[in-house]
């Protein structure tokens, strides 16, 4: 849960970098919240809930991305059938990289 905490606490930080286990927990803790609210028959809430968390989905992906050494805006890819959406999957599913332009490598003992 602390993951998803702290991807709400950096709602609109695109900047940085964020591990691949930070992002895969966002994602899970976002997908379980939804099928729960789902299966409740709480449509309404569940919509406002995927409007409240956009930007920082789109924040925490750019993150990720930044820790591939690739640009935020490669989410754009996904505009794309198909082939943009497994390619976005593809890199979001790397390992970091070494400090690049964005930053120092977060699993790195530097970084903390």
């Amino acid at each position: 849960m602390e993951y998803f905490i702290g991807a709400l606490k950096k709602y609109a930080d695109f900047t940085g970098r964020a591990r691949r286990k930070e992002y895969w927990m966002f994602w899970l803790i976002y997908t379980v919240i939804n099928i729960v609210l789902a299966l409740l028959g709480l449509d309404i809430i569940s919509i406002i809930f995927g409007l409240a968390l956009f930007v920082p989905s789109i924040s925490i992906a750019a993150r990720r991305l930044h820790d591939t050494g690739r640009s935020g805006w490669w989410q754009l890819i996904l505009f794309i059938p198909l082939i943009g959406f497994i390619v976005l999957i593809v890199f979001l599913a790397q390992d970091s990289h070494d400090a690049n332009d964005y930053g120092v490598n977060p699993k790195s003992d530097a970084f903390a």
